[in-house]
């Protein structure tokens, strides 16, 4: 995934569709979790919620900087 900085040159139509993205990716690997009780790769998990949060803040951003 990209880095916070990488982030903060795309748009803020652009940052959501990438938060849905993310958000579709986990809703599919959680529900392979609870369907086999196993995910070969469970650090993904972990490293696609950073990547959601991570875009939720720069939106965040740049919404304040919009208003602010």
């Amino acid at each position: 995934m990209a880095k916070a900085k990488e982030l903060r040159d795309q748009t803020a139509d652009e940052l959501k569709a990438i938060y849905h993205d993310l958000s579709r990716e986990l809703f599919q690997m959680k529900n392979e979790v609870k369907v086999t009780r196993k995910i070969e790769k469970s650090h993904l998990i972990r490293m696609k919620k950073k990547d959601r949060a991570r875009v939720m803040t720069i939106l965040r951003e740049k919404e304040l900087t919009a208003t602010g």
